[in-house]
C-alpha cells in the first residue's frame, strides 16, 4: 500500500511540475461512462481468462477441484493482495508516466514504449531474466496485454479500463485458478497434466491474442464525446 501512495505521490508531483496538473487529468471521476467501460473490462478480462483455464483443463485430461482448505479470509486476502499489485502497475506504466508520454511523442509510440516497459518488468517480477526462451514468451504475453491496457487508457482518457481489464484477469488467474504467486487458491487441478504440441500451441496463442482483439473491438466502436472522452 506504501507504494501506491508513493507513486501517486510522485505522478501528483510529476503532473504539475511539467503540465501544472493534477491527478484528475488521469479520468480518475467515476463518470456513468467509466462505470460501463470497468464494468466491461472486468467481466470480459475474468470470462476470457476464464475460458483459458478451463480449455487448458478439457485438453489436458485435468480437471479443476475446489479447495477446501481455502477460507474467506484467505480469499479476502488474496483479493486484496491482487487489487494492490494491480494498482500499483497500473499507476506505474499507466497513470502519469504514459498520460504524459503520450504528450510528448503521441498515442501509438508511447503505448508501444509502454508495452516495452511492462514486459520486461515482468522478466524481473517472473524471475526468467537470464533464460532467453522463457523472457521471449513472457515478453510476449504481457508486451500485448500491455499494449491492450496502455491503448485502453489513451482512447477512453482514464484509469477504470485499464484498471479493470488487468483485475478482472489477475483475479481469475490468481485467486480463481491458483496460477499465479498465491499457489493455492479458490480451484487447484487435479493432477499435473498438461496440454501438449499444437493444442498447447493454440491455447497459448488463444490467452495472448482473444482479449487485446476483444478491447480493439470494444473501443473501436466508441465515439468520442462533448467532453473529450470516449463514450
Amino acid at each position: 500500500m506504501l507504494g501506491i501512495i508513493f507513486i501517486l505521490l510522485v505522478s501528483a508531483l510529476l503532473l504539475w511540475v511539467t503540465k501544472k496538473q493534477q491527478l484528475t487529468v488521469l479520468g480518475l471521476r467515476p463518470t456513468r461512462n467509466q462505470m460501463k467501460h470497468f464494468a466491461f473490462g472486468l467481466l470480459a478480462s475474468a470470462g476470457i481468462c476464464a475460458c483459458y483455464h478451463l480449455l487448458k483443463m478439457t485438453f489436458a485430461d485435468n480437471r479443476w477441484i475446489l479447495n477446501r482448505d481455502m477460507t474467506f479470509p484467505a480469499v479476502a486476502a488474496g483479493i486484496w493482495w491482487t487489487l494492490k499489485s494491480v494498482l500499483f502497475e497500473e499507476l506505474l506504466f499507466r497513470g502519469a508516466p504514459l498520460y504524459l508520454l503520450i504528450g510528448k511523442i503521441g498515442m501509438r509510440k508511447a503505448c508501444l514504449i509502454s508495452a516495452a516497459a511492462f514486459g520486461v518488468y515482468h522478466w524481473f517480477s517472473y524471475g526468467a531474466f537470464g533464460n532467453p526462451v522463457q523472457m521471449a514468451f513472457i515478453f510476449a504475453m504481457t508486451g500485448i496485454f500491455g499494449w491492450m491496457l496502455a491503448w485502453a487508457f489513451a482512447k477512453t482518457q482514464s484509469m477504470y479500463l485499464p484498471v479493470a481489464l488487468h483485475l478482472g484477469w489477475n483475479l481469475s488467474h490468481i485467486v480463481v485458478f491458483s496460477a499465479g504467486p498465491l499457489r493455492k487458491q479458490l480451484f487447484v487441478p487435479a493432477n499435473d497434466h498438461q496440454p501438449e504440441g499444437l493444442t498447447s500451441l493454440v491455447i497459448f496463442l488463444f490467452q495472448i491474442i482473444v482479449l487485446p482483439v476483444l478491447v480493439y473491438l470494444y473501443l473501436r466502436r466508441l465515439r468520442v464525446g462533448k467532453t473529450g472522452y470516449m463514450e
